[in-house]
């Protein structure tokens, strides 16, 4: 299989082993490749991770076999009679996160990466300390100031230097891509790298495989758009392969703390709005600047995608509700319930409908 990445402003072709973050011209990259069929013939049933869907990844060899720890594969729990709840907290380091960064990570082992950096707001950083720590790459996370006390302490447990910094979510991406530029260090970010993508693609696969079918109504957190992307990649992958007739209804969840792109959607820009962040509990969804912007507002006019603000003071009832029944997640998940609820009231029918319990709580109290 040949594999490129592709500029996605200009169009230009790279080789995957650059270690340029980005193009030339400013573009981000995305993957240039043929994907087979989705088939359920090419799932490796014996693989109990991810990678049994590795047949539908621009893999260059067997250096997953190294990287992987068994992440995915997270069980479908109902949660009542409208709602299904993906545990996707049940991962190595209790977020979804570990999707792309078991990808990623495997990508930079097999290019003979040795040393990565990269901002996060605690998930996706703890995710890729861990990973880059099982394969013996060196590690150094950037963290906005108010990150959770639990998520550092485990970045650290991993071997990873961690860099709390003053300010914004946003400010803090901006002096870590500094210190890509001024220092050349390979940026293993999650918003930047497209190879993220393709392991976030497989939470869709496993769904399609768990249920036999794709839900009616599938509810996606909106921050950088590392899962909202990677899913739609995923339902479209599908519809191509004549797997489904048509995409599900999907409905992207922002904090109205922080909603560049519910702004954007309701005056129509093509590009994100510029919004003034404030202090929300959903943290990792508090991106003012997303740096695939465009590209997610192209998905969201394509599929004619909904968006639900999370009202603040609904996230601590919402993941109390949760925890009543079970269910303990991070603020940030509680307020996927929330959106949910917010969105029943607005439209009524909310059934078959499909939500994913993102990050595990006891790393996020504080």
């Amino acid at each position: 299989m040949t594999v490129l990445y592709q500029c996605t402003k200009c169009g230009e072709t790279a080789a995957v082993t650059t270690r340029n973050p980005r193009c030339a011209c400013g573009g981000l990259w995305k993957l240039k490749y043929d994907l087979p069929k989705f088939e359920e013939s090419l799932i490796d049933r014996d693989e109990w991770s991810i990678f049994r869907y590795r047949k539908f990844m621009p893999l260059a060899d067997d250096t997953w076999r190294d990287v992987t720890m068994g992440e995915g594969m997270t069980p479908i729990v109902r949660f009542d009679e409208d709602l299904l709840l993906k545990m996707d907290y049940f991962m190595p380091t209790l977020s979804f996160k570990d999707r792309g960064a078991a990808v990623l990570v495997s990508h930079c082992k097999a290019i003979g990466v040795d040393s990565v950096v990269q901002d996060s707001s605690g998930n996706a950083g703890n995710s890729v300390a861990a990973y880059s720590g099982r394969v013996g790459i060196a590690c150094e996370i950037f963290v906005p100031e108010g990150t959770s006390p639990k998520k550092i302490d485990m970045i650290r447990a991993h071997g990873a230097k961690v860099n709390v910094v003053p300010g914004t979510r946003d400010h803090c991406a901006d002096v870590c891509r500094s210190k890509v530029a001024e220092e050349g260090k390979y940026y293993c970010n999650h918003v930047y790298n497209p190879f993220f993508y393709e392991g976030t693609k497989t939470y869709i696969y496993e769904v399609f495989e768990q249920l036999h079918r794709i839900p009616a109504r599938i509810f996606l957190p909106l921050g950088n758009g590392t899962l909202f992307l990677g899913a739609i990649f995923a339902l479209e992958h599908l519809l191509t392969s004549e797997v489904i007739e048509k995409m599900p209804q999907i409905i992207a969840i922002q904090s109205e703390h922080c909603a560049p792109f519910a702004a954007a959607r309701k005056l129509g820009l093509k590009k994100p709005a510029l919004v003034t962040p404030t202090p929300t509990l959903a943290e990792g969804i508090a991106i003012g600047q997303p740096m695939r912007g465009e590209e997610i507002l192209e998905k969201i006019y394509q599929y004619d995608i909904e968006i639900v603000e999370i009202p603040e003071d609904a996230i601590l009832p919402a993941r109390a509700a949760l925890a009543a029944k079970g269910i303990y997640c991070e603020h940030t998940t509680a307020g996927n319930y929330a959106a949910y609820l917010k969105y029943k009231e607005q439209h009524g029918d909310v059934s078959d409908s499909l939500i994913t319990m993102c990050g595990a709580g006891l790393k996020s109290d504080h």
